[in-house]
């Protein structure tokens, strides 16, 4: 007897029924200010996961071990209409969420976080953010655009408030952007994890939902991305900020975003955004 031939990500192929925690792919960048690719993110790393063990010997785990992931494929979303896309992420994360599941995002540019997070925050009372990145993502809009890459982390606020935001490994931003999280709608950490335990301990106990967008790490180890910012975060600093969130908070939602297949030609950039998904997956199975 045949089966399916259905392409998930590596050892997420449980049924929903039994699943845990739910990926699901978001693939889109219309709002891509400079290098576009990132709609091939999702189908790419599902790929070459492939090319991954289950076990991680960082974490002396297996995937195999708890079976309950399960890969809900790609949105098929109306590329160039920026509401439409974040109502069918709102819809799939809220889905996720009445059935008792933790939703798992792959991006896509990052504007998809605000679908998911919009759900996020609908469900769960007090929810706030933490925040990887090499950007700010704090304008007011960007050319006139309000629902913009650009502008994600604005809009998240826009939900949630002051004092419910925290941002990590920043190095790139409008001067302006800097100066309104210095005022306290937000806390911006410049450049690296400084003050990330601190964080996680005021955080224990809340809700939190984790937004991940690689871009975060150093050109160097990440090249395929749209938008590098050079002096990023090395590969084994962002496994440890990672290990430090997911097992300090209570996450109820997290996202990982901006691969740019186009721009990978080596596969060295969707080799590390896999691992990063897998390490984050058995770090949620706690």
């Amino acid at each position: 007897m045949l089966n399916k031939n259905v392409m998930t990500f590596i050892g997420c192929d449980c049924e929903y029924e039994d699943a845990k925690i739910v990926l699901f792919g978001a693939p889109f960048d219309s709002t891509t200010s400079y290098r576009p690719g990132t709609r091939f993110a999702s189908q790419v790393m599902r790929n070459d996961s492939w090319g991954l063990e289950t076990y991680s010997p960082y974490q002396d785990k297996d995937m195999t071990d708890y079976g309950y992931y399960f890969d809900s494929g790609d949105l098929e979303l109306p590329i160039g209409d920026s509401v439409q896309v974040l109502d069918a992420i709102e819809k799939r994360t809220e889905t996720i969420l009445n059935d008792g599941k933790l939703p798992f995002m792959i991006g896509g540019e990052h504007l998809v976080t605000l679908g998911s997070f919009r759900a996020v925050a609908k469900k769960i009372p007090d929810v706030h953010i933490i925040h990887f990145d090499a950007h700010t993502d704090l304008r007011e809009d960007y050319l006139g655009v309000t629902l913009s890459h650009a502008s994600v982390i604005r809009r998240c606020h826009d939900i949630v408030g002051d004092g419910k935001i925290f941002q990590f490994g920043i190095r790139s931003g409008d001067r302006p952007e800097f100066l309104w999280a210095k005022e306290g709608y937000v806390s911006l950490n410049k450049f690296n994890f400084n003050g990330l335990k601190e964080t996680v301990e005021k955080l224990k106990g809340k809700p939190v939902y984790f937004t991940i967008d690689l871009d975060v790490l150093d050109p160097s180890v990440f090249p395929g991305t749209g938008t590098p910012e050079a002096g990023g975060v090395q590969f084994m600093e962002l496994l440890d900020a990672i290990h430090t969130v997911i097992a300090n908070c209570n996450i109820v939602g997290c996202d990982v975003n901006e691969l740019c297949p186009p721009l990978d030609t080596s596969g060295a950039s969707t080799a590390v955004a896999c691992k990063v998904v897998r390490e984050m997956l058995l770090e949620l199975s706690k």
